[in-house]
């Protein structure tokens, strides 16, 4: 992972409905959030984040619940870029997205995340079912592995909207 750390411009979360636009870790309308863009890197996803001072676990590392937020957020929205592709289309054409919700996720923290280093998540998506995606996930700060993930995503149902 000897490469430099690039912003995502195509992001899967720029092409959200303002009404789905309000998560947390993702949700590009949540000026108090993470604001995680996710985007294709050849036949991976990419996520990138610097965590701020105030996501400090002890002086120099990172938080535990920012690098499972980022592994979180970037599951997800793997699975949407790999099912708006599957669908036949790609970021910025125009086309609304599908959006997912967390069943499951798995974090392994391999070393402390040091601070004031962008993140990097890279993740490996496999199709369980047409509506259900598995997520592999690896976070970097600059080349050192600090925490692997999994998360199984599923369309977001019906019953999440407001009406």
């Amino acid at each position: 992972m000897a490469e430099t750390v690039e912003k995502v411009v195509n992001a899967i979360q720029d092409e959200y409905p303002d009404d789905f636009a309000w998560c947390y870790g993702c949700g590009r309308l949540n000026e108090h959030g993470h604001q995680l863009r996710t985007g294709w890197q050849g036949e991976q996803t990419v996520t990138i984040y610097e965590p701020k001072p105030e996501h400090t676990a002890l002086p120099g590392f990172v938080y535990g619940g920012v690098v499972a937020s980022l592994i979180d957020c970037h599951g997800t929205g793997s699975a949407a870029l790999t099912l708006h592709r599957k669908n036949g289309h790609e970021v910025g054409d125009g086309a609304e997205p599908p959006r997912f919700v967390t069943a499951s996720l798995k974090v392994d923290f391999l070393q402390p995340t040091p601070q004031n280093v962008p993140l990097k998540a890279v993740g490996t998506v496999h199709e369980i079912h047409p509506k259900k995606f598995k997520v592999e996930a690896e976070v970097y700060a600059n080349e050192a592995l600090c925490a692997r993930g999994e998360v199984i995503a599923v369309v977001m149902p019906s019953t999440f909207l407001k009406k």
